[in-house]
């Protein structure tokens, strides 16, 4: 079967030549250079994504994920509010729509301070801000409001009940717009107090429909008493006819130094294999190496 492997935000070496979409600035800068900063910032971004964009065509990689810092404090301002929005847009327009003729799936994995299933009310309002903020930067580069373009996120917490916290992530999904919500996939956790493949199944997906991201690396943390196979499986029969299922990979730091038992911290290579089950599979490497470790 069919097996695309891509990278994550950062270029290791088109960013030793100073190609980045990850500008950004700390609290203070923003407090004294506000949006015009943000603005030129996000500009340069916009600028380099093309570049990258165009540089994994080239090296025929098939799998981007994009950093949600394209945006410096995004948090904090709408995106038309930007003093350089019209050039902003043309760029992202443009990466976009080479990048859908290029055969080139993009994604976003937006922090993990969007945490849906908070109990507290301006956590989650704040996420779906965010979420929307990516959801609407997707549609100004012209990209599939489906999972083909995937906002993956955790659930975020159980807070000691993870019923409970699975119906407010479920309640909070119904709040996004289309543009966030079509595109919104949650993926399995790395510890076991928090969410295996299966919970997600049974609390997310037979709930509100969104696909499940299998993470390889996570799953050996809770397995939900599934073996990688059947967890893989259940995660893949979530995706929509006619969008390959998207994983994650990643190997253990520890043992990459010689340990004998893996801990949730990513390595910076990885050895594989990565076992496909017979499926057709988009798998996002989580290495430190970036594209280093995907050649």
């Amino acid at each position: 079967m069919t097996l695309r492997l891509g990278y994550c935000c950062i270029n290791m070496g088109l960013r030793k030549q100073g190609i980045t979409t990850n500008r950004n600035m700390i609290k203070r800068t923003w407090l004294a250079k506000g949006l015009p900063y943000a603005s030129e910032l996000a500009l340069a971004n916009c600028r380099d994504l093309r570049t990258i964009i165009g540089w994994n065509a080239d090296n025929d990689i098939q799998l981007f994920r994009m950093t949600s810092d394209l945006f410096p404090w995004a948090s904090e301002y709408y995106l038309n509010e930007l003093p350089d929005y019209d050039k902003i847009v043309g760029l992202l327009q443009d990466a976009g729509e080479f990048a859908l003729m290029s055969n080139q799936r993009l994604s976003f994995h937006p922090g993990p301070f969007n945490v849906l299933a908070s109990p507290r009310q301006e956590v989650v309002d704040k996420a779906i801000h965010d979420l929307t903020h990516h959801g609407k930067v997707f549609d100004l580069m012209k990209q599939p409001r489906s999972p083909q373009a995937k906002i993956n996120i955790h659930v975020g917490g159980a807070y000691g009940d993870r019923a409970s916290a699975l119906e407010r992530f479920c309640q909070a999904v119904l709040r996004l717009p289309h543009c966030a919500r079509s595109r919104l996939v949650v993926e399995n956790d790395d510890r076991g107090s928090l969410y295996s493949v299966k919970d997600l199944y049974e609390g997310v997906y037979k709930r509100v429909g969104i696909p499940i991201v299998f993470d390889y690396h996570h799953h050996q943390f809770r397995t939900g008493g599934m073996s990688e196979e059947e967890a893989l499986r259940l995660a893949a029969s979530t995706w929509p006819d006619g969008i390959t299922p998207c994983c994650h990979y990643a190997e253990s730091k520890v043992l990459e130094e010689g340990g004998t038992t893996p801990t949730p911290a990513h390595s910076f290579y990885v050895n594989g294999p990565i076992e496909d089950y017979g499926l057709d599979l988009d798998v996002m490497l989580e290495a430190k190496g970036k594209e280093l470790a995907m050649f």
